[in-house]
């Protein structure tokens, strides 16, 4: 892990920050003595792999030619345990993992990568000049050992992006957590040449979810959409309704059709806007987020005249994020796709649970990442955090201090567990800003509760939980990006009926709401604990393999587009400079 992190680590950099001077010319070895030319010529091309990695290996990074090399932390172990031999260029048969491996990398495009990022045209290049070479008259062997270099480079690199991403999330957004699953590189690479298997030594790295095979085939078909010319856009104007008569009603039969929300034009004809072009206008807005009502309104057009160019896109980035998140979710999990505001319970490959959510505000974010739901609290109180008291609360409380009353909050005097309660009439509230701020605000249980009667807890650093809210309004909205971070529930107490089932105490609805209206504060530990992960998808596909789009709320999608698009060499690089 530590090696695939390093090399995740450093081309990650490499993106953002560009800042590097480095470089190898192909030089003339001294003359290796023996009587064998091909002796002489792996022994020249050896003394140059030493050389070249020696030379290299104190400075941050080094390039062959104009191409970067990013596996430089597993690099020099992995040629210093073989002595420096070539692993790739050692005679013409073995030339063929080569060939392999450059079939391979020509399929990164499936994956939603660039093959151009594993040196594709280089090798290629250097393949060919060094093939032209024999053992009478061999290719500069600084040459072989550059194509040697950029093989195992190219194997490293699609190896970890394979595994973990091309770009590590933790350096493009605050607040969000990666998991890369263990692997030691360099032995990887030494099996799969021990065993002459490139591509099948690759092939396992990649998630394996459903989801993400899913969305690979949603990527094959979407190419084959912008290929052949995407869709043509819907006019705008007034919205459009069942019954209705008018000539963009033609241009939308022809869209959903392109897109498949039709499966063709149903015999459809004419200006009307008929039932058939109904469903086929619910199931477009269902599967971009949109409310169902089979009205084609402003938002509607324009989900429809986003280009398929721009889908594609969509679903290249969310392959990327499908490698920064844990291989293996669990067997029962809960799985929340903030951009789409939902919540799934999942056993196995079924979702048993769904629902909708609300989560944070685009100034206040709900973060990725993954934990246990470890408890469950009956009426909670809810501690103000910092930032909403003073940002959201004081000045509301400096113009009417009965805001305090209204929302049944106390005040207490610090945070420490032996706080002293105040009344809120004696507090110079005005004068009170973020640096003088030292109040701890506690809401009660009951009614007004913000988390509304029950929470479950999945302690991170982030104080971030699941929770009711007596706000149920808000789940009707299509879009629901309005909480402070955390993740309030549209059905909580079916989320708590479903993790209590199998825990000790015989927990029944009946007995669970005695508890709960009771109003008292109740802690339960969970014996069998359900990880949770909070995930950020702006493109997913169903089981059936039904194609999902999301509108980015957070704006994340766009720095994800350009540092996989940013590609580091020694010109671009000198250029900078």
């Amino acid at each position: 892990m530590k090696h695939l992190n390093s090399i995740k680590k450093l081309c990650t950099a490499m993106i953002i920050l560009g800042l590097i001077k480095a470089g190898l010319a192909y030089g003339s070895p001294g003359e290796i003595t023996g009587a064998d030319p091909s002796k002489r010529y792996s022994a020249a091309v050896t003394e140059s792999l030493r050389d070249s990695i020696k030379n290299k290996i104190n400075q941050k990074w080094f390039s062959c030619g104009d191409e970067m090399i990013c596996g430089i932390s597993s690099i020099p172990r992995f040629y210093d345990q073989r002595e420096y031999k070539p692993a790739w260029v050692v005679d013409d048969a073995n030339l063929k993992l080569a060939d392999e491996l450059v079939s391979k990398i020509r399929t990164a495009p499936e994956e939603g990568l660039d093959p151009e990022n594993y040196h594709l045209t280089a090798i290629t290049e250097l393949l060919g000049k060094v093939r032209k070479g024999t053992l009478i008259h061999p290719s500069n062997p600084a040459m072989a050992a550059d194509l040697d270099l950029l093989l195992t480079d190219a194997f490293l690199l699609y190896a970890s992006h394979l595994i973990s991403g091309r770009v590590d999330p933790e350096n493009l957004y605050a607040e969000w957590e990666s998991t890369s699953p263990e692997s030691d590189l360099a032995k990887l690479l030494d099996q799969a040449l021990a065993s002459r298997k490139i591509s099948s030594s690759l092939d396992p790295l990649g998630p394996q979810h459903q989801t993400y095979q899913k969305l690979k085939l949603a990527l094959i078909k979407y190419r084959a959409l912008v290929k052949n010319g995407g869709w043509k856009s819907v006019p705008e104007g007034p919205s459009l309704r069942i019954h209705d008569r008018d000539p963009r009603v033609e241009a939308l039969r022809t869209r959903l059709a392109a897109s498949g929300d039709m499966a063709d034009l149903n015999g459809g004809i004419g200006f009307e806007f008929d039932v058939d072009l109904l469903e086929g206008v619910k199931k477009f807005q269902d599967r971009h987020g949109l409310e169902k009502d089979g009205i084609v309104g402003k938002r509607t057009i324009a989900a429809m005249n986003v280009s398929a160019e721009h889908r594609l896109r969509q679903i290249e980035l969310n392959l990327e994020r499908w490698r920064w998140i844990p291989r293996d979710l669990g067997k029962r999990y809960i799985l929340v796709n903030i951009a789409a505001f939902k919540l799934y319970v999942v056993e196995g490959l079924e979702t048993v649970m769904e629902m909708r959510v609300v989560v944070g505000k685009p100034f206040r974010q709900t973060p990725v990442f993954s934990r246990d739901i470890q408890y469950l609290v009956l009426n909670p109180y809810w501690n103000v955090p910092f930032t909403i008291a003073v940002k959201d609360l004081l000045p509301e409380i400096c113009r009417n201090i009965n805001s305090l009353y209204k929302k049944d909050i106390s005040v207490f005097d610090s945070w420490r567990e032996d706080a002293v309660e105040l009344d809120p009439r004696t507090i110079p509230w005005c004068r009170l800003n973020q640096k003088n701020f030292r109040y701890k605000l506690r809401q009660n249980p009951g009614p007004k509760n913000s988390l509304g009667r029950i929470k479950f807890m999945l302690p991170n650093p982030y104080s971030v939980y699941l929770h009711d809210t007596p706000q149920k309004d808000l789940f009707e909205r299509a879009s629901r990006n309005f909480s402070s971070g955390c993740i309030r529930l549209e059905r909580p107490y079916d989320l708590a009926f479903y993790l209590l089932q199998n825990e000790e105490g015989q927990w029944t609805r009946e007995n669970f709401f005695s508890y709960l209206d009771a109003g008292k504060r109740k802690v339960i530990l969970l014996k069998n604990r359900v990880p949770v992960h909070l995930l950020y998808w702006t493109a997913w596909a169903d089981p059936d393999g039904t194609v999902h789009f999301q509108e980015d709320i957070y704006d994340r999608d766009k720095a994800l587009d350009l540092a996989l698009k940013t590609r580091v060499t020694r010109k671009s690089i000198n250029s900078a400079n």
